[in-house]
């Protein structure tokens, strides 16, 4: 019986290495008397093992023990708009990260909450380990969210998390946490830009695609809150559907020429803003949410003053890795609530999220990016979580 070294005999209990050639190689190894010897064992088969088993199943991820392959299922209120594409890329990047097998995504394109809730009793009947939702709605998932904890099926919401009623949240449902931007304050945020850009009040014009949907009224009425009686607040009804934004915007702006400014409070109409206002022919103080490539581009070239940005990825990211503490700690480490952000992106501040990348869906690839160099500069923190 040839000796084994202890540090080697540690560091393959410590690895839970399965019996194979690198452990066989690694335990039978001859001579291995000293701790450098038993070093440079462990070196060469545990580069052995990577390279030989490079495309395996990872049953060790970081020092965690092993455990089953949960499958978290992901229910979206808009399942095919391109805002989620990088939520999506988030949560396939922490679940692989986390040896898990990719979470499963749908719901509904257009906001139908019977359709949203099907899917999500779907999750329920194939027992997933875990469910993330959005929660466009106060009422819609209070029942099919309850059936889920109750059957132990732990569930956290993104991005959208009931309504609110006079700035006050009214959630609806008894899931963990919620991950996302405070939808209201974020609205009293645009509020008090816009009042920075135009001082003396007047007529503005408000878009939203869904006037009452949980995931944007709250961020119109967080603006109205702050405006006031001193601003002619007035809503564009864009509704979801794209090829029709940008007219109703641009009808809007031609049919109202006292308009002091032209905002919205969801993605796809703040990215139509910009050529609205080329078409119509204006130029007045305008801004937004999110960071779709015309917005982007729109703040870049002056056409919109702001927009507001709310990290997607973060959105898809952060669920996976809380469904699976949760799962893997007994329950002990319960999810808390998070805001992804509230970052106000004007044209000085702008040229980071122009680079085209997977945690702004723009691509696909993997990819490290460097920062640049210098002081980190942050305006004074808006909200604490």
């Amino acid at each position: 019986m040839k000796k084994v070294d202890p540090v080697v005999d540690e560091a393959v209990q410590r690895l839970n290495m399965k019996d194979g050639p690198s452990r066989r190689r690694l335990l039978g190894g001859a001579g291995l008397f000293s701790a450098t010897a038993a070093a440079s064992a462990l070196i060469s088969a545990c580069t052995s093992s990577s390279s030989s088993s490079a495309t395996a199943t990872q049953d060790v991820v970081g020092s965690f023990p092993t455990t089953p392959k949960w499958q978290f299922w992901f229910v979206n209120h808009a399942d095919t708009n391109e805002f989620f594409t990088p939520t999506q890329y988030g949560f396939a990047d922490a679940a692989a990260l986390l040896g898990l097998p990719k979470p499963k995504w749908g719901g509904d394109p257009n906001q139908d909450v019977a359709n949203m809730v099907s899917y999500f009793n779907d999750a329920i009947a194939a027992k997933a380990a875990g469910i993330a939702t959005t929660v466009p709605s106060a009422t819609g998932f209070t029942s099919v969210v309850s059936t889920a904890m109750n059957d132990g099926i732990p569930v956290v919401s993104y991005n959208a998390d009931g309504t609110y009623v006079n700035g006050k949240a009214d959630i609806g449902t008894n899931r963990l946490c919620y991950v996302g931007q405070a939808l209201y304050i974020s609205g009293q945020i645009m509020g008090a830009e816009i009042a920075s850009l135009i001082p003396g009040g007047g007529k503005i014009g408000m878009a939203i695609a869904q006037p009452g949907a949980g995931n944007i009224q709250p961020r119109y009425d967080g603006a109205a809150s702050v405006l006031g009686s001193k601003y002619q607040l007035v809503e564009i009804d864009t509704t979801t559907n794209t090829s029709t934004e940008e007219s109703k915007m641009t009808s809007w702006l031609l049919g109202n020429s006292d308009a002091k400014g032209l905002f919205a409070v969801d993605s796809g109409s703040t990215s139509y803003i910009p050529g609205a206002l080329k078409t119509a022919g204006k130029s007045i103080p305008a801004g937004g949410f999110d960071t779709a490539p015309a917005s982007l581009t729109g703040v870049q070239s002056g056409a919109l003053d702001f927009t507001i940005f709310q990290d997607p990825y973060l959105q898809g990211f952060l669920p996976t890795l809380y469904l699976y503490l949760y799962n893997l700690s007994g329950g002990q480490l319960t999810p808390p609530d998070t805001d992804t952000g509230l970052t106000l992106l004007k044209k000085d501040n702008i040229a980071a999220f122009n680079v085209n990348s997977r945690y702004q869906g723009g691509s696909a690839g993997e990819s490290y990016i460097p920062r640049k160099a210098g002081a980190i500069s942050e305006p004074m923190a808006t909200t604490s979580t």
